[in-house]
């Protein structure tokens, strides 16, 4: 259970660790090519979004990986999981009504939570 915990958390980490810290750095106009709701929120939301994104990443690597408050690593791939459901959503009434990658991304964080509470 541990490899799988790492495997998977691993990857989640890395794909919300790249995508946050895109949301942090880059102007709108860089990001709309990847992103078509980057328009509908505000900046500082934008740049918040991306924050709490890279944190979550940390959350699901650091307390595993020195022991210090485990309890962290599934509370922030719950976090993930309701993440992804606000991202549908604003997907979903919006034009941009593409949701597989939040789909998958939602099922990964499930699976995450799952290992997560195995440790």
């Amino acid at each position: 259970m541990h490899i799988a915990y790492w495997i998977v958390a691993g990857l989640l980490a890395l794909f919300y660790f790249y995508a946050g810290t895109l949301k942090v750095i880059r102007s709108r106009d860089r990001l709309r090519p990847m992103m078509a709701w980057v328009d509908r929120i505000s900046l500082p939301a934008l740049r918040a979004l991306g924050a709490v994104e890279i944190l979550g990443a940390a959350g699901l690597v650091l307390p595993p990986l020195t022991g210090i408050a485990p309890s962290l690593a599934p509370a922030a791939a719950i976090g993930f999981v309701l993440l992804q459901a606000g991202a549908i959503a604003v997907h979903l009434t919006g034009e941009d009504r593409q949701i597989t990658l939040n789909i998958g991304l939602t099922a990964t964080a499930a699976v995450t939570v799952w290992l997560a509470t195995s440790l």
